[in-house]
């Protein structure tokens, strides 16, 4: 995706009208959460401490903040309260039948677990997955289409549908690479995986090389099992960022706390560079000049699997932190987590996950930008996806009928007063497009950025993450960057 683009806010059409009303009645004053800042003294530039989630399954509508999809937050993970957590481990360990959860397939149950794809309680069943594949929505308990435009589901393979089958079994055992129980997925459902069919749907090609696809479709099982999900204890990576991974009963409690009044969203897998905060920055401006008192930014990266040459998340955030600690962007108007979903590059179809994803954390208005979720062709030099697609998808998606669309004017480098700013076509000579490949290749090569293109601790981050690549002397070549 490039990172100088066309930027555009979708609004609610439920906000637009005026601030602290909704049908024209007043909305009471948002309620005061419980998560506090994390850091050293003086330091409110890294994350919000994870407070204790909201009760499961709860109506969150706390201080006028957007409903989740479905109207309630589904929480899967089994409360330590009447000792179910204890009997959920016990009845783990007893089931005959275990299915070993990959990376991906463990990035996808902490995101089910924690309600980011509300209303689904658990991998798809058939009838779940056609209605994501086809319509890129699934229709909840009250009838409605909601929208779901990526399939959530878990493979295995044939001797594992054999032997479920055979012993008439109506639970499996989800455990980790250790053979640890992670989950139960019970009332359970296989059916068969049509790996072409997914792929051509979900991508709009079949071409070798997605990576997504060679992560998690190539090599899994040609059977997909489905079912309800219950999650032992949450899930913790231990990689020393688990404090910014807040779950959306989390995020609403922080911003209720801080007395939002509107929530909006960026999503990146990127470093922040001054373009980005520009457009966010705009974007509060906006909200307040519409009359919203108290705006409040989710700076919300992606956290699950990327492609090898993508900054990894622990550099990501890192720079994250030196962006807000320099001030680029407010952190008393800014929260910083981590979105624990695995990333597809699948452009148009994904863009509405993200977008959809937020909404169930309480943010009412998502910053979209050029090619979101898109790559380039794997096979062809050219990007693998129409750049102006996605936001004319999200205008139309079903199930986000409450977004609207605010565009805003390209960002760039501008020469004449050294800094990012909206491009002027009357003085285009003016303008420098820098791409997230020339930024990651100044960063390789310890060239220095324009001034005023990122902050300078924020720089210095990336340029230190590519000097750790470079091989000892005598090595013929980088070493490779981990995915992250």
């Amino acid at each position: 995706m490039a990172t100088q683009a066309a930027f555009v806010v979708k609004f609610p059409q439920q906000q637009l009208a005026r601030p602290g009303r909704v049908h024209g009645r007043p909305v009471p004053p948002a309620r005061v959460g419980i998560a506090v800042r994390r850091g050293s003294p003086g330091n409110s530039a890294v994350a919000v401490a994870a407070s204790p989630a909201a009760p499961r399954g709860v109506r969150c509508r706390a201080g006028g903040l957007i409903e989740p999809d479905g109207g309630t937050l589904v929480e899967l993970v089994a409360p330590e309260e009447g000792g179910r957590r204890a009997a959920l481990r016990r009845e783990a360990a007893a089931l005959p039948h275990r299915v070993r959860l990959g990376r991906v397939d463990t990035e996808w149950v902490h995101v089910l677990s924690e309600g980011w794809a509300s209303p689904l309680r658990g991998f798809m069943r058939e009838t779940e997955f056609l209605q994501a594949l086809h319509f890129n929505a699934v229709r909840g308990g009250d009838g409605a289409m909601v929208n779901m435009s990526v399939p959530i589901v878990l493979a295995v393979d044939d001797a594992q549908r054999r032997a479920i089958l055979a012993s008439g079994a109506t639970s499996v055992a989800l455990v980790d690479d250790h053979d640890r129980p992670v989950a139960v997925l019970s009332d359970i459902e296989i059916y068969k995986h049509n790996k072409e069919e997914r792929i051509a749907r979900t991508w709009g090609t079949t071409a070798p090389g997605l990576p997504y696809v060679e992560e998690a479709i190539t090599n899994a099982g040609d059977w997909l099992i489905g079912g309800d999900l219950e999650v032992i204890e949450p899930i913790k990576y231990n990689d020393g960022l688990d404090q910014y991974r807040l779950s959306p009963a989390q995020l609403r409690e922080e911003f209720a706390r801080r007395n939002a009044d509107a929530v909006f969203a960026f999503q990146l897998r990127n470093p922040v560079h001054n373009g980005h905060a520009l457009l966010m920055t705009d974007t509060r401006r906006r909200l307040l000049d519409m009359g919203y008192k108290n705006p409040v930014l989710l700076l919300h990266p992606l956290g699950g699997f990327t492609k090898a040459d993508d900054v990894p998340l622990s550099v990501r955030m890192k720079q994250h932190e030196k962006v807000l600690e320099e001030g680029v962007l407010n952190p008393e108007s800014t929260v910083v987590a981590i979105f624990p979903s695995p990333m597809h590059y699948a452009g148009p179809t994904e863009v509405q996950w993200h977008a959809k994803a937020r909404i169930n954390a309480g943010a009412n208005f998502y910053i979209v930008g050029r090619d979101p979720a898109g790559m380039g062709h794997p096979m062809e030099k050219r990007d693998l996806y129409d750049a102006d697609h996605g936001k004319k998808v999200l205008s139309m998606a079903p199930g986000l009928e409450r977004l609207n669309i605010l565009p805003f004017k390209v960002a760039a480098y501008d020469r004449k007063y050294n800094k990012m700013n909206f491009f002027d076509p009357s003085r285009k000579e003016d303008f420098l497009f820098i791409s997230g490949t020339k930024m990651r290749g100044l960063a390789k090569n310890r060239e220095s950025p324009p001034d005023g293109f990122m902050c300078p601790g924020g720089w210095k981050v990336l340029v230190e993450y590519y000097d750790s690549l470079t091989p000892p002397e005598g090595s013929p070549k980088l070493r490779e960057a981990v995915a992250a």
